[in-house]
């Protein structure tokens, strides 16, 4: 299932909440306050697979690098691929 596709009222209340931010430290506190360690490390290792997806590196070094599989290292490059890529738009944004 699509995300686009299940938007009830606390999904839609969370994407409200997350466009508030104003700032890095705003993101941080809430970001700290809503997800474990585990959760925001998988986070940030899925937008730096996606980085390094992005920018040709191999499978293997990806792997090497970030200790991400290569089912999910196959699942971002499909993602990126993709026409509408929230990581390519997030990348583009923060580059």
């Amino acid at each position: 299932m699509d995300i686009k596709e299940f938007s009830p009222e606390i999904v839609k209340q969370l994407f409200r909440a997350i466009l508030s931010l104003e700032n890095k430290q705003e993101c941080m506190e809430f970001l700290d306050d809503l997800c474990t360690m585990n959760e925001l490390k998988s986070f940030s290792q899925r937008l730096e697979v996606a980085r390094l997806v992005r920018d040709g590196d191999t499978y293997m070094d990806i792997q090497i690098e970030t200790g991400a599989s290569s089912t999910s290292i196959k699942r971002i490059k499909r993602l990126i691929e993709s026409e509408g890529s929230g990581y390519e738009l997030v990348l583009n944004r923060i580059e």
